[in-house]
């Protein structure tokens, strides 16, 4: 008897549907799901590092909203090695962290040496900080430096000449003495920014902002006095902070965690090895503006 054409492509879709249930089935059973949804063979940790100082968020954030998007990523490490750096930039990146918080995707921070003033900042809305005995920690307080090269043009016989419409236009001009008046008016800016600061360490650690004001005077840690005054919340170092993450996670050792690196343009390798080897260009070389950062 022959089969219709019709009857014969029937039974070609439930074999094949047949085949790949039972394909489906067996790789269940071999790669049972985790509870963060999934087969255990796709989920894996991802690993975020944030490297000196912060002076843009952009690759950050966006590597951090890649993470929170993809199913396959079931938490991320975010190592912070960083002295700070602009606020701004530190605020897009403390977003981004809060983001998962919010989503229940965990995110958990590990300090390495340094990661005071914006480094902690960006660390605070993590679901767990871990941080070694001597990293260095805090500085809760806010800088605005402005370099002053006004004896040095009248030694070369350099002057200026400034047209302005608003009394405070040329603040902190590098040119002149600073006026009584301009001095309380970048004051009242740092202070500003430094409640920014309290008030988002609060409300990333969850504690009442008098906590934190009660230590927000730019002094440092170590990571052992930080765990005493609950700044940080376990002593430990990278390793202890990836198995603890692939724990909560259900992600086993044994599987390698996802990391990307930024593209390093020429002049950013260059300002970076210079900085390194040349005291004090770090600081020279930075713009004027307000700044989350620890300058030892």
């Amino acid at each position: 008897m022959k089969l219709s054409t019709h009857k014969k492509i029937a039974i070609a879709i439930l074999a094949v549907t047949a085949i790949t249930g039972i394909f489906v089935i067996a790789a269940a059973l071999i790669f049972p799901a985790t509870d963060q949804g999934g087969l255990g063979l796709t989920r894996r940790l991802a690993v975020v590092r944030v490297e000196g100082v912060i002076t843009d968020a952009g690759w950050h954030t966006g590597i951090l909203r890649e993470h929170l998007n993809n199913r396959n990523i079931a938490g991320v490490l975010l190592r912070i090695d960083s002295p700070g750096g602009a606020v701004a930039p530190s605020q897009e990146i403390y977003n981004e962290i809060a983001a998962y918080k919010a989503s229940g995707k965990p995110l958990i921070v590990s300090m390495g040496n340094t990661a005071a003033s914006g480094g902690y900042y960006i660390a605070a809305p993590a679901e767990r900080i871990f941080a070694s005995p001597g990293t260095l920690t805090g500085s809760i307080g806010v800088i605005f430096s402005l370099p002053m090269y006004q004896e040095l043009a009248k030694k070369v016989g350099i002057d200026f000449r400034v047209l302005k419409a608003g009394e405070m236009k040329d603040v902190g001009s590098a040119f002149r003495p600073m006026t009584d008046s301009e001095k309380a008016a970048l004051q009242t800016l740092l202070d500003d920014v430094h409640e920014q600061f309290i008030n988002d360490v609060a409300a990333g650690r969850q504690v009442d902002t008098s906590e934190v004001r009660s230590i927000a005077n730019g002094m440092i840690f170590t990571g052992k006095q930080a765990f005493e005054i609950g700044l940080v919340d376990t002593l430990g170092g990278y390793a202890d902070a990836l198995r603890y993450l692939g724990e909560i996670c259900g992600v086993p050792e044994s599987v390698k965690p996802v990391e990307k690196k930024p593209y390093v343009g020429w002049r950013e390798w260059f300002m970076e090895s210079a900085q390194r080897r040349v005291p004090g260009l770090e600081t020279v070389a930075r713009p004027a503006g307000l700044y989350y950062l620890f300058v030892p």
